[in-house]
């Protein structure tokens, strides 16, 4: 094409105050702002003109505003986005730290909505007109629940772990089994958050074996806490050796040393209540001589996402006067999610509970709601080519809990052997098919079979699965 034909579809081009005047450009006006708009079509200006002159585009057969629409359409829709956006976890791991981990009671919710929209009590004493500490809206909850004798909350576990290290251990040493020194998600690693809090590590035993003398033996005069660690997202068998809890506490009080446990997820009923043998509620570990506990809220306790600190008065009112904690305390909707949900706990209420339902839920019940399941995708997915069936899955606790041991679930696997458009659609095809749905569908894959683990579900996912799928084959 000539310079003067280039030119002429250069001069073609719409000036920016047209378009922002535009129809279309006024509803992505009102949907994103101006200046977002604004942007976004600069960028595309250029890269338009840019195309034209080095004769990318077929200029005989195009409509230059049209074009320029249509691109910048595509950015106007991811602009418009929500960043944090809702997904449907289809995967069958309960505690899915990548999803946002637990799911908050419906109680809880209207909670944290009331705590948002109105003014609260959140550091004001109603009955002496007086301030107030925000801890203590959920403490003397805490306490009753794991029979602390106080308790503190922080903003996570990391912290709580942070603050408890910092305010008792700076400069002094603390002992902890080699087999405890574990990294767990984000590189959060104990070694790490000991040194930030200017603690120094004492390292005791092999990874596999650990005896009480070796703990005995590292003991000095520079001692101040015997931390025990649960091992989170992986487990250790075999040939392997470690004290009891009873024993550790005896020689740590022995030598007038504090006995820490960091337990991470925050079991607060007794395992066999959640059909999880082997686990230790916190109310165990206390009760088995543990003087300070950390755990988080957003696990095993299915809560929003909290640090708790229990255990002995003495040690936790060296900890509220830790300058510390100011960077590390709660807001007024967490708080409310938080004591909403140990209410809960007070009355019984476990299945009111997202996260705890989950894990409890009768075996009978999801292979129901699988068999569901099936039949309403077969009944919609009008392909002779796609093969749905009822399967077992291997579920998960999740969030570093519970490792050893899988829950048995149910699912749905779909299959297509043929094409659908020419595209063979394998499992990894469906899975990325099935994530790009407008409300994001995450799955499992098994056998080059995309699998809807059915434990995670709730129940206003299984319209918007079918429909995706209905989609995807129809």
């Amino acid at each position: 094409m000539s310079d003067n034909n280039i030119n002429k579809i250069m001069r073609a081009i719409p000036g920016m105050d047209i378009m922002l005047d535009s129809e279309w450009g006024k509803s992505w006006i009102a949907a994103i702002g101006r200046v977002t708009v604004k942007n976004i079509l600069n960028q595309e200006l250029a890269l338009l003109r840019r195309d034209i002159l080095e004769n990318k585009l077929d200029l005989n057969n195009i409509n230059i505003e049209e074009e320029l629409k249509s691109r910048s359409i595509k950015n106007f829709e991811r602009a418009a986005r929500k960043n944090l956006r809702r997904v449907i976890n289809a995967t069958g791991v309960v505690i899915h730290t990548n999803l946002g981990r637990s799911l908050i009671a419906d109680e809880a919710v209207e909670a944290m909505r009331q705590a948002a929209v109105n003014y609260s009590n959140l550091e004001y004493d109603i009955e002496s007109g007086s301030r107030g500490q925000r801890n203590s809206l959920v403490e003397n909850l805490l306490c009753n629940i794991t029979g602390a004798e106080a308790a503190l909350v922080v903003n996570n576990n990391a912290g709580a772990v942070l603050l408890c290290l910092t305010a008792l251990a700076k400069d002094f040493e603390v002992i902890v089994s080699r087999g405890e020194l574990v990294e767990i998600g984000g590189s959060f690693r104990v070694p790490d958050i000991m040194a930030l809090g200017g603690a120094i590590l004492k390292e005791v035993g092999t990874t596999n074996r650990t005896h009480l003398f070796d703990y005995e033996n590292a003991i000095n005069n520079n001692s101040k806490i015997i931390l025990k660690v649960h091992p989170s997202n992986f487990k250790i068998e075999g040939f392997t050796a470690m004290p009891e809890r009873l024993e550790l506490a005896e020689l740590a009080h022995k030598n007038n040393l504090i006995f820490m446990e960091d337990a991470g997820s925050g079991l607060l009923v007794p395992g066999e209540d959640l059909n999880l043998i082997g686990e230790v509620s916190i109310k165990e570990s206390l009760n088995q001589g543990v003087d300070l506990i950390t755990f988080s809220g957003d696990k095993m306790l299915g809560g929003p996402q909290i640090g708790v600190i229990a255990g002995k008065r003495e040690i936790i009112n060296k900890l509220r006067k830790f300058p510390l904690l100011r960077a590390l305390r709660v807001d007024k909707t967490t708080f409310a999610a938080f004591e909403t949900t140990l209410r809960l706990y007070m009355r019984g209420e476990l299945d009111s509970i997202p996260t705890l339902e989950m894990i409890r839920r009768d075996k009978n019940l999801l292979r129901e709601q699988a068999d569901n399941l099936a039949e309403k995708i077969l009944e919609r997915v009008n392909n002779k080519r796609v093969k749905v069936e009822v399967v077992k899955t291997s579920d998960a606790v999740g969030g570093g809990s519970y490792p050893e041991r899988p829950l048995m679930g149910w699912g749905v696997a779909v299959s297509c052997d043929a094409s659908v458009a020419d595209v063979k659609l394998s499992a990894g095809s469906l899975l990325n098919l099935m994530r790009e749905s407008k409300t994001p569908i995450i799955c499992g894959a098994h056998d080059n079979a995309l699998i809807i683990h059915v434990r995670t579900l709730r129940g206003h996912d299984v319209d918007l699965i079918i429909n995706r799928l209905e989609e995807i084959f129809n």
